[in-house]
């Protein structure tokens, strides 16, 4: 890697990856919505721009010699016009643009959400089908993308998807600070027996994973056409890992439960309700939220440490202490 893209540069994982990839003087152009001056201190060129303009996407990879296609729309609530455009034309998009400029190399940002089928899901691998249950427009608009980005893969072009699954650490702006304002403010319910185990990916080592998928496919090539689930290798107790996060930050325990037949039932009707109304925002519970808070959901990372050599830099007892560390500064 010489001249790289990165589209969601300004993200969260975005920045971890940039970061990474100054390490190594690798000349970076981020593309994003917005621009983001304390990466350009760090030498990055920064482009503002839209991923659905094609025209824009093939002029921003042009010269570039790999893609980091970070960019989506997250959430579990809003249009799927919106969720299209973005995560799958955007998608392809990025893909027609590395066709006509000759980029040798694209790493797609996907999620494990695309195998997820409602049921819990324990020490999955990469041969789970593709789910056909969707109950939020993100994971659908994520599966379509990722089977345009693994079947485009070819000599020319080499191509793999990356699946983190609940990124987090210092600088998260969306998993960690949710819960720990729903903890403060009381309203936060275990749902379920509490007993489900799920992965979580420390932001560093999802960085890390991209980089070497993208030394791979720059290599031997066993990557190409490939998905890779990444995490911390060893899944934890969701309900006892908030309760110790909280514990840490003197947030009251939960003593709140729901059970998740219940919790599923409040998120169809809000959902309804909120649809009617044709609401913006997001329900405090939808059938999707209910499901990933009550259910086990965790992988196997055996095809990435084979084919990658991934192996986790940071542990969950480190990342922990560090974001600690971060939420007791601000």
């Amino acid at each position: 890697m010489k001249k790289v893209l990165i589209t969601g540069g300004g993200g969260f994982v975005g920045k971890a990856l940039v970061h990474q990839l100054r390490v190594r003087d690798i000349q970076c152009l981020v593309v994003g919505r917005h621009l983001y001056p304390e990466l350009e201190t760090l030498g990055v060129t920064c482009r503002q721009g839209d991923i659905r303009d094609r025209g824009f996407m093939r002029e921003c990879c042009r010269g570039m010699d790999t893609v980091f296609h970070v960019a989506a729309m997250a959430g579990i609530w809003g249009r799927w016009r919106d969720y299209y455009a973005i995560n799958v034309l955007g998608t392809e998009n990025v893909l027609a643009g590395c066709r006509a400029e000759g980029v040798s190399h694209l790493i797609y940002t996907s999620t494990p959400s695309v195998v997820f089928n409602s049921r819990s899901i324990c020490n999955g691998d990469e041969q789970l089908p593709y789910t056909d249950r969707f109950l939020c427009h993100y994971a659908r608009s994520k599966v379509m993308a990722e089977q345009v980005i693994l079947a485009a893969s070819d000599q020319t072009l080499r191509t793999c998807a990356i699946r983190p699954h609940l990124v987090w650490g210092p600088g998260d702006p969306h998993l960690i600070p949710r819960i720990l304002d729903r903890g403060r403010k009381g309203q936060l319910r275990q749902v379920g027996a509490g007993r489900n185990l799920v992965d979580i990916s420390y932001v560093d080592n999802v960085a890390y994973a991209h980089l070497l998928a993208a030394d791979n496919l720059a290599g031997v090539g066993t990557a190409s056409g490939q998905a890779y689930f990444i995490s911390q290798g060893e899944p934890v107790n969701l309900w006892q890992w908030i309760g110790d996060l909280f514990s840490r930050l003197d947030i009251a325990p939960l003593r709140s439960k729901i059970s998740y037949p219940a919790a599923y039932g409040v998120g169809a009707l809000l959902e309804g309700v909120f649809r009617l109304a044709g609401w913006q925002k997001e329900p405090r519970m939808t059938r999707f939220l209910a499901q990933q808070l009550a259910k086990s959901h965790y992988f196997s990372i055996a095809r990435a440490r084979r084919d990658l050599g991934y192996q986790p830099l940071v542990s969950t007892e480190q990342g922990m202490e560090r974001l600690l560390a971060s939420l007791v500064t601000k």
